[in-house]
């Protein structure tokens, strides 16, 4: 009788472990609605984008309110909640900083939206697409390091959000989708310039007509957001004399996602334009013309 009676004394309502097994019960509850509800929204929600943001949501919320009870479940009272919340931040905050500032990264993320998933950005010497933000972790698709140009490398990397307010966010779709680069053509000395000048300026506008046109209303929406002096778009052309040639310097603006595959097709057309000069424009390279052989007395 004894042991029966304290075994209903354990199992009582208001005993440790009656509590804490109704807190697992609920906790392993309102995991399941989570799950239940991702599955659904995304077996329902046609658009990728809305169903990843709808999944997120869901996530957040009841991630909240497993923190919400175990505060008010276990101080026993609701409005318990800001006194705990204060007690505990003060107890973890110098041993949990990292997992402080990765949480606070998310939500600054978030609210002031630096950057979302599909942006490409460079964080902490990191350069890649994002395709994943979470409460502690922000994913990318790395580019660059071992492989050329804008290329994927393969490689997905997991960043802490605490970056965020240790360096410089950059942005490459964020407001403008677009960047300048620079195109330079080493042209032979004695080639008619005008006519370089006129067929480089052709091509560009051939292939770069696209851009121009879906930058101007994006650039504008840039210069009426921030202070910011207006810029030209349309590609420009520079030349400079060196030793060895006359450089023509193209600037153009591009679409950040196109720049190696637009950069590659300007090289491919202007050579052919050039050929077709008839030898009035050639391109020029650093290699050693001999003009003059001494002569050599060998009697000597």
């Amino acid at each position: 009788m004894e042991t029966i009676e304290s075994i209903k004394y354990w199992l009582g309502e208001h005993s440790t472990i009656s509590l804490i097994i109704k807190y697992i019960v609920w906790v392993i509850f309102i995991l399941i609605l989570i799950q239940l509800a991702k599955r659904t929204l995304k077996k329902n929600l046609p658009s990728t984008e809305t169903r990843y943001k709808s999944q997120k949501i869901v996530e957040t919320i009841g991630y909240f309110l497993l923190i919400i009870l175990s505060i008010s479940y276990f101080t026993g009272n609701i409005k318990d909640l800001t006194l705990a919340i204060g007690l505990l931040t003060a107890g973890i905050t110098i041993t949990l900083q990292e997992l402080i500032l990765s949480v606070a990264g998310s939500l600054f993320i978030f609210f002031v939206k630096v950057y979302q998933p599909g942006d490409r950005i460079e964080i902490n010497g990191i350069k890649g697409d994002v395709i994943d933000i979470n409460s502690m972790y922000t994913t990318m698709m790395e580019i660059g390091q071992w492989v050329s140009s804008d290329n994927y490398s393969g490689r997905i990397v997991k960043l802490s959000n605490a970056f965020v307010f240790k360096g410089p966010v950059y942005n490459y779709s964020q407001d403008f989708p677009f960047i300048w680069d620079e195109l330079n053509l080493p042209v032979h000395y004695g080639s008619d310039v005008e006519l370089a000048k006129k067929k480089i300026i052709e091509v560009a506008q051939e292939v770069l007509s696209d851009y121009v046109r879906n930058s101007v209303e994006k650039w504008n929406h840039v210069v009426k957001k921030y202070y910011i002096e207006d810029a030209v778009v349309e590609p420009t052309l520079a030349i400079t004399l060196t030793d060895n040639w006359i450089e023509f310097n193209l600037r153009y603006i591009v679409d950040y996602k196109k720049r190696r595959v637009t950069k590659n097709k300007l090289h491919e057309l202007i050579k052919k334009a050039f050929d077709d000069s008839g030898g009035k424009v050639e391109l020029s390279s650093s290699t050693v013309e001999i003009v003059r052989i001494p002569m050599v007395d060998v009697k000597k």
